[in-house]
């Protein structure tokens, strides 16, 4: 509804406007809207936040030690992270910190400065361990004289009924050894053996004319050692049930093997590191300046 004269001079004196007489109603309308205060915008309002959840505690990370079990962490405690063990040490600590109830294999990992891809730097050699492996081995001679093999020892020896077992994969023994004369007729089962670890060769002794020899050496206690892709030479040397005096002989036979390995092109240090363990147990690093 349109506003009167007599309410468009009081809202124009309101304003502070100055009221015209001479001036039509149209005029002072015109007059009252040029001097209208703006009508102020109302802010938006915001959408209510909805109350955020209360977040869960950070737990702390933990280390490597703490995600073990706690016999795992109660072996460790008796090693000191600070020092290295002559081999002696070692061998004393690797029967004290075994915590499984089975007759744990005691384990020798040496970490060596070569590169496996040089031919002359593919560390390789077997040995006999002098207090022996503790393993149980089963021998199988590839010969034609398997009666003399049996007699030094082999579970299994012979040609046909022996490769006829290989050929089912019916592979019961730990150990093949074979004459040279007879290694030609493994050739097509290399495939079966090498990814067991079973094929013979020469530097293993595990290809020989002298079986009665072989076989007496894989009893006694034969193990072979090869550095892996990454340098690191892993190999059983005994069991718990070992005297620390045996662990540190047959420690001390393989790290002299190793040693006498050396490639002529490595100048320097040759070992990086040395550790022993157990199955299942915690690592007891060994002063490798005291090894040489």
């Amino acid at each position: 509804m349109a506003l009167t004269k007599k309410e468009v001079k009081t809202e124009l004196e309101a304003l502070g406007v100055e009221f015209d007489h001479t001036k039509t109603v149209a005029e002072l309308r015109e007059l009252l809207a040029q001097n209208a205060p703006a009508e102020a915008e109302e802010p938006a309002k915001e959408p209510p936040k909805a109350e955020a959840k209360p977040k869960a505690p950070v737990k702390p990370a933990r280390s490597r030690l703490e995600r073990r079990g706690k016999h795992f962490r109660k072996s460790a405690e008796q090693i000191d992270r600070s020092k290295t063990y002559s081999v002696a040490e070692a061998a004393e600590l690797a029967v004290k910190t075994s915590h499984v109830k089975f007759d744990a294999t005691v384990e020798l990992h040496v970490n060596l400065d070569v590169d496996p891809r040089q031919a002359d730097q593919n560390i390789r050699d077997n040995l006999v361990l002098p207090a022996g492996s503790g393993k149980s081995v089963k021998i199988a001679v590839l010969t034609d004289d398997a009666a003399a093999a049996k007699k030094a020892g082999a579970e299994l020896a012979g040609t046909d009924e022996l490769l006829a077992l290989i050929e089912k994969g019916d592979i019961t023994f730990d150990i093949l050894i074979s004459t040279p004369a007879l290694m030609p007729q493994l050739g097509k089962y290399a495939r079966v053996l090498g990814p067991r670890g079973l094929m013979p060769n020469p530097k293993s002794g595990t290809v020989t004319t002298d079986i009665t020899k072989a076989v007496a050496e894989a009893k006694a206690g034969r193990v072979e050692y090869r550095v892996d892709s990454t340098g690191i030479i892993h190999l059983g040397i005994g069991k718990v049930s070992f005297t620390p005096k045996q662990l540190q002989d047959n420690v001390q036979a393989v790290l002299a093997s190793i040693k006498a390995n050396k490639p002529q092109g490595i100048k320097g240090a040759y070992l990086k590191s040395v550790h022993l363990t157990t199955t299942m147990g915690p690592s007891i690093p060994l002063d490798v300046s005291a090894i040489g």
